[in-house]
């Protein structure tokens, strides 16, 4: 019999969310794991709002509401609360039942400052880490250090001379025209006028400088989830400063842990100081070194060909056999394994994304340790 294309004309809805998504749904196990380490962090959400006034936005929603975020790479916020205003998953997900409004797109502007002054991006990460289903897949033995650059939201146009920052160029209006053709800039006598905190870096030699930051990720090797972030400046010493900070806490055990990088970590600085901290640094040596070195296992030191001792360098060099840095995982990924994979990098996305940059404001150098942020010119 054929059905009729017609409109449901039912006033009231007896189906509960709940029962809306599939028991097997990845989202459900991500859902269980978000509200345990919310849960943790309910003493640190009371203490960044005040007892008088009318409630607000739980912090709690707009946490989940920043994670759905990341894991459907949505664009805007704007965008977010459309798709939350007629998202069934998305309601569920974020704790709004099927009559309840949507809030405003500007909502969270005015609770980001406050979310991270309490430094509640660190915080949750780090009460997703010590949750026992995800501990297990944690290796506490051995670490990869990489970083990043994070693209700044300012336009070259910014990057003006700090002699002349009233100069608006030519042409008016809130986007004026600007000729830096043939004109040397760098961090030392440049400045954005927008983001003040952005410095002129490129990659690599024959690349583009572009206004950025570098983000940094610490990995454990055991299933390959990251463990500790950081967000710094960019300067040719960040990435070195950033690994030093994010492995110390970790070396304090009677045995001594091992850390992986590639050849931007390749400084005689780097690899002598972490051994100070029970770490033995695996670096991919750079190029122009790979012929002039040779790793000897048994004294785990690089020679010369003439049998001269270099920089201490517990490297990875081809064609030798180096201690093993990674440890095979003894069982198959099940799909629940592979969802929180997915939702601890998902949690390192909204950390790095709304986590303050530590050399921005003095208060809060104690995150990087004090390290300097020295300025790189381009």
């Amino acid at each position: 019999m054929h059905g009729t294309d017609k409109r449901s004309g039912d006033l009231f809805s007896y189906v509960d969310l709940e029962t809306r998504v599939r028991m097997d749904h990845p989202l459900r196990t991500i859902r269980e794991m978000t509200n345990t380490a919310l849960a943790a962090l309910s003493g640190d959400f009371a203490a960044l709002y005040s007892g008088m006034g009318r409630p607000s936005v739980p912090p709690e929603k707009l946490l989940r509401a920043m994670l759905l975020q990341v894991f459907y790479s949505i664009r805007s916020e704007r965008q977010l609360m459309e798709r939350l205003d007629f998202d069934l998953l998305f309601r569920w997900f974020v704790g709004l039942g099927v009559d309840d409004p949507a809030w405003d797109h500007s909502t969270f502007s005015k609770n980001r400052d406050r979310l991270l002054e309490g430094d509640i991006a660190a915080k949750f990460l780090a009460a997703v880490l010590v949750q026992p289903r995800i501990k297990r897949l944690l290796s506490s033995e051995h670490f990869s250090v990489d970083g990043t650059l994070i693209e700044a939201w300012a336009s070259m146009k910014s990057f003006r001379p700090k002699a002349a920052e009233g100069d608006g160029g030519e042409g008016g209006g809130r986007n004026p025209s600007v000729d830096f053709r043939g004109e040397k800039r760098s961090n030392d006598t440049h400045k954005s006028t927008t983001d003040p905190d952005a410095m002129l870096y490129r990659k690599g030699a024959g690349m583009e400088a572009k206004l950025c930051f570098i983000g940094h990720g610490l990995m454990e090797n055991r299933s390959g989830l990251i463990v500790d972030t950081r967000l710094t400046r960019a300067s040719g010493h960040a990435e070195r400063l950033a690994a030093l900070d994010m492995i110390e806490p970790l070396g304090d055990r009677p045995r001594a842990i091992t850390l992986g990088a590639d050849c931007g970590y390749d400084a005689a600085d780097f690899v002598e100081e972490p051994r100070t901290l029970n770490v033995r640094p695996h670096m991919a040596p750079k190029p122009q070194a790979q012929d002039s070195l040779r790793f000897d296992p048994e004294e785990e030191e690089c020679r010369d060909d003439d049998g001269g001792k270099e920089d201490i360098r517990a490297s990875v060099i081809s064609g030798v056999d180096t201690p093993p840095i990674l440890e095979a995982s003894e069982e198959v990924l099940d799909p629940m394994t592979l969802a929180i994979e997915d939702f601890v990098v998902s949690v390192l996305g909204f950390a790095m994304t709304h986590w303050r940059d530590a050399c921005s404001d003095p208060s809060l150098s104690s995150r990087m340790g004090g390290l300097p942020c020295p300025s790189q010119t381009a």
